[in-house]
């Protein structure tokens, strides 16, 4: 057996409740020739392990090593069928494609009828919770039966079919378009983050309305305007119109709120839905607003509809957790914050496997940033050299430049700017590797190469002069995205004034909130 299927074999058996374990035990040992069956002994061993260890696995079992490979491949595929048999995971789509495959065998056994009465009932079911393309596959089976054995129990049924098939191919070619469309600017936003130029701004929305597929809104059903939704939302991510972000979110959360019975067949979706409003209401600074909804997004995982399965505890952290740092951001509140911070350590080495690496070093930015914000430099670099460092990191570009960018800062805040001016290299090189040396980057790299030199008496007017340079690009379309990852000009009047930077932030969101 390959080392993959090995190791998915030890991750599956190792994600499994006690709750499971005790189903597969029952679910084997329901064949009494199953008690003592290589595999069964198997899994006992394996669930007892702490690391996947060949050597003891040989040693506690009857498995020679010949057959220990298929006696693996079949422990797998047993286990799922028992998880497929798990009331816990008979969702919606699963029962529709189970009694699907009740009624194919009812065909091949020459029960035409048995099956077309099952099929119908099922692709009422499919329909109501928009599984279109299991509908699709039900009208296929239908239309094989019908034109084997009419049954002429409806008037017109073969131009009945004929029909539902076109209306199905329709939406289902227009959710596929919009799907891919959603996935493509998903997968551009992680490879570099917002536009960066008018060029770039002007080829994404070309390419955006190029790929929109025709559609008339009254036509379409909760699943492709979930899809349109979704591509509208990356799209004006990339392309900073926040507002436009605000009101995609909101019109994909009140899609589920008038389809309630979705909620639970799509709680994923859900959720992001809610996290992105999240993040919407961040980068527009609505800070009474945003608590609110980050209060209404805990008490909603608590709900019944929400499945307390491993994926969503996995995303709940994800989503919660970021939003927590992010509210501390919103209110200039960056004391105290170990706590949370080990919180999240704790979790992201608990969640690791179900987390990609960007969603990661999101998290690592983000607590430098609020370790920033506290004045604890030496913390904050540590974590942006997790970043730095990480050579596999291949998303978000903008990610990686921003945190070298405050790395530079907070070496020269911590006063560890003796070699501040190799870092400021470093630095330089980096950027203009990545093509992405704007004016707001240029003018803190100039500003930092020139430090050393600079007298005490007169830095305070160079902070002066750096600070009223770059308020110039507050408002820039392109060039205001550095401050969407880094408060420069925060820092800047902290320097100014000789006060911590929190006390300056927290101040500012004081006057928004008047």
């Amino acid at each position: 057996m390959t080392n993959d299927l090995t190791d998915n074999l030890f991750s599956l058996i190792k994600s499994l409740s006690p709750s499971e374990k005790r189903q597969f035990s029952l679910y084997v040992g329901r064949i009494g020739v199953n008690t003592d069956s290589k595999f069964l002994n198997l899994f006992k061993v394996m669930t007892k392990l702490k690391k996947y260890n060949e050597k003891e696995i040989l040693l506690k079992t009857k498995i020679s090593k010949q057959q220990l490979s298929n006696v693996k491949a079949h422990l797998y595929k047993q286990i799922l069928i028992s998880l497929r048999l798990n009331p816990a995971h008979q969702s919606i789509p699963v029962q529709i494609r189970e009694q699907f495959d009740f009624a194919y065998i009812l065909y091949r056994k020459g029960l035409y009828k048995q099956s077309l009465k099952l099929l119908d009932k099922i692709k009422g079911q499919a329909l109501e919770y928009e599984e279109k393309n299991l509908a699709y596959e039900i009208l296929e089976l239908e239309k094989i039966i019908e034109s084997q054995y009419i049954t002429r129990s409806i008037e017109n049924r073969a131009e009945s079919l004929i029909q539902q098939t076109r209306d199905l191919s329709d939406l289902n070619l227009i959710s596929s378009k919009l799907s891919n469309l959603s996935l493509q600017l998903y997968a551009i936003f992680l490879k570099m983050g917002y536009a960066r130029t008018q060029e770039e701004a002007d080829s994404i929305r070309n390419y955006f309305y190029q790929s929109l597929p025709e559609y008339k809104i009254k036509n379409i059903g909760f699943r492709e305007k979930l899809w349109l939704y979704k591509a509208h939302l990356w799209f004006s991510f990339i392309t900073q119109d926040f507002l436009a972000c605000y009101r995609y979110s909101m019109k994909w959360i009140d899609l589920f709120n008038e389809h309630k019975h979705l909620v639970s067949i799509h709680p994923v979706s859900y959720l992001k839905g809610n996290h992105y409003l999240l993040e919407s209401l961040f980068y527009l600074n609505h800070t009474n607003l945003f608590e609110k909804t980050l209060k209404n997004l805990e008490g909603m995982l608590k709900d019944a509809k929400i499945p307390d399965d491993d994926n969503i505890k996995a995303l709940a952290f994800l989503y919660l957790y970021s939003n927590k740092l992010n509210l501390r951001f919103m209110q200039g509140n960056f004391s105290n914050g170990d706590v949370l911070v080990e919180k999240i350590q704790k979790r992201v080495k608990k969640y690791k496997d179900r987390i990609d690496e960007h969603h990661i070093m999101v998290f690592y930015y983000k607590i430098a940033c609020l370790y920033f914000g506290d004045g604890n430099n030496k913390k904050c670099i540590e974590f942006l050299n997790k970043i730095i460092n990480n050579k596999s990191l291949e998303m978000r570009e903008d990610l990686m430049c921003f945190a070298r960018i405050l790395s530079l800062v907070a070496h020269y805040e911590a006063g560890l700017d003796y070699h501040l001016d190799r870092l400021v290299k470093s630095t330089y090189k980096f950027l203009i590797k990545m093509n992405d040396l704007h004016e707001v980057q240029k003018e803190m790299i100039r500003f930092l190469r020139n430090l050393p030199e600079v007298s005490p008496l007169e830095i305070k007017d160079e902070f002066k002069k750096l600070h009223s340079k770059l308020k110039e690009y507050e408002d820039h379309p392109y060039e205001r995205r550095a401050f969407l990852y880094l408060d420069i000009l925060s820092w800047l009047e902290s320097k100014i004034e000789n006060r911590p930077v929190a006390d300056v932030i927290a101040e500012k969101v004081a006057l928004v909130s008047r």
